[in-house]
């Protein structure tokens, strides 16, 4: 028995040896990977004074794209960049969808419910009331976002977002929220509802709740029109005609640029009330720089953003059509619901700067911005009563010209204050519903869904209120 026991052993001691070999052939192949890594890493961040560098196309444009110096004034004049194509190029296919959609479409399915027998009273609702509205959203939102989205992601593959997150880390850091949530500011440019899915790339808690609570500061895509065409209507027409554009676009920069002070201020006094605790700290990895994957970004930011935001849009767009017109149709006693409202709200909107129309156009239009405008001339109408314009009671529409839209807001009793405050408030006002049951979904709780859809409107009546006041006060 002592043979094999003895064989035995020597098989184990032999194993034992070959398990130490490979054991320490590994350790110190381990070790000899990380310093590899490790002298890879040093030459690419340590200049030496008396070794030549070589060239390094990452390097060289991060030194340009986070510098102190040019860092801020590039990111600004590429988003500038982005936000001209975005609106200059939304022009063209959105008015093409507009005549498809309203000049075309809207007369053959009013003719067709006729032609059935089709009561004034179902037509109107379904027709001028749920269709119309739906139409005036898919025409005004989607091209912006059909072209922002994409945009924003080739920035994104190409590695550029990092940069402007690593930009704006100290400024987030000082108001008391993560650097992050300069991506999901910048994505709330296109859309607010975007914006609160992009703070998934938070991992705080409390910082990702300050950034999807302050989201909506950011004006986006279906509020551009808005600011655009009461810029040109109002502020541009202040100066000779050879300055009005330049005006009119500092104008709106200048509101789109307030809403990112209102994103800082607060944030910082979010994190100090009611979202206390100490600031977060996450190490960003700067990702090379790679060539954009065009088609495929194209494809899923179509799908997996823009038609994601515009089915949301389109489902709540049905409903409100259906109440806008319903309250200009229905009566007690002589007048309509919409003008018992408007009479109601007049001295709150009059008090702030505004008037009943706005606000009534601001209530029944919250899920979607982008029918204000038409809530508001299809409103105006019906109060004042002016003949050759738009086809009826809660039939929205869009002036034909600048000159009729603002012949019809005079009417209405517009000033130059009601255009400023409207540009205020359309900035500041709570969320679109769109928006609102996104940030329900994201935080899954009534209580902060309430906080982000009533502070920023409790926000906007305050400084619509302010400068309403100083203006009366200063002669205005």
């Amino acid at each position: 028995m002592s043979a094999p026991s003895e064989q035995r052993e020597g098989i184990l001691q032999l194993a034992d040896q070959l398990r130490w070999e490979v054991g320490q052939g590994f350790h110190e192949q381990l070790m000899e990977d990380l310093y590899t890594d490790a002298a890879r890493l040093a030459d690419r961040a340590v200049t030496r004074p008396d070794v030549k560098e070589r060239f390094d196309l990452d390097r060289t444009i991060d030194r340009l794209v986070t510098s102190r110096i040019w860092g801020f004034p590039m990111m600004i004049l590429l988003f500038m960049l982005v936000f001209w194509i975005t609106i200059s190029g939304a022009n063209v296919p959105s008015a093409f969808l507009s005549s498809i959609l309203i000049d075309q479409l809207h007369p053959i399915l009013k003719s067709a419910a006729a032609s059935i027998g089709m009561s004034a009273f179902l037509s109107g609702l379904l027709i001028d009331g749920m269709y119309l509205a739906t139409a005036w959203v898919v025409s005004v939102m989607l091209p912006p976002m059909a072209i922002f989205f994409p945009l924003f992601t080739l920035l994104e593959d190409f590695g550029y977002l990092p940069r402007v997150a690593f930009n704006l880390d100290n400024i987030f850091k000082k108001s008391g929220a993560h650097g992050k949530q300069a991506l999901s500011m910048m994505m709330g440019f296109g859309c607010n509802a975007a914006g609160v899915v992009a703070t998934r790339v938070i991992d705080s808690p409390r910082e990702r709740l300050i950034a999807i609570i302050t989201n909506n500061f950011a004006l986006c895509n279906g509020r551009w029109p808005t600011q655009i065409l009461i810029a040109t209507v109002f502020i541009g027409a202040l100066v000779p005609s050879y300055l009005a554009g330049l005006i009119s676009a500092l104008a709106v920069v200048g509101i789109a640029v307030l809403g990112v002070l209102l994103t800082f201020l607060s944030s910082w006094t979010l994190s100090r009330t009611v979202l206390r605790g100490e600031v977060s700290t996450f190490s960003l990895e700067l990702p090379p720089y790679r060539p954009p994957r065009v088609l495929q970004t194209i494809y899923t930011s179509m799908i997996d953003r823009t038609m994601y935001v515009l089915w949301r849009a389109v489902v709540f767009a049905m409903p409100a059509g259906a109440l806008i017109w319903l309250c200009a149709n229905v009566t007690i006693g002589d007048l309509s619901i919409a003008q018992h409202l408007i009479n109601f709200l007049n001295p709150a909107g009059i008090l702030i700067g505004l008037n009943g129309v706005i606000l009534l156009a601001y209530v029944v239009a919250i899920p979607a911005n982008e029918i204000v405008i038409p809530t508001v001339l299809m409103l105006t109408v019906l109060v004042t009563g002016m003949s050759g314009q738009g086809a009826g009671a809660g039939v929205m529409f869009n002036a034909q010209s600048n000159a009729d839209l603002l012949t019809l807001l005079h009417a209405g009793g517009w000033t130059l204050l009601t255009a400023i405050n409207l540009m205020l408030f359309s900035l500041i006002h709570n969320p679109c519903s769109t928006t609102i049951y996104t940030i329900y979904k994201e935080t899954g709780s009534l209580k902060w869904t309430a906080v982000a859809a009533l502070m920023p409107l409790l926000l906007g009546l305050t400084v619509t209120f302010v400068v309403a006041q100083v203006w009366r006060l200063f002669g205005g």
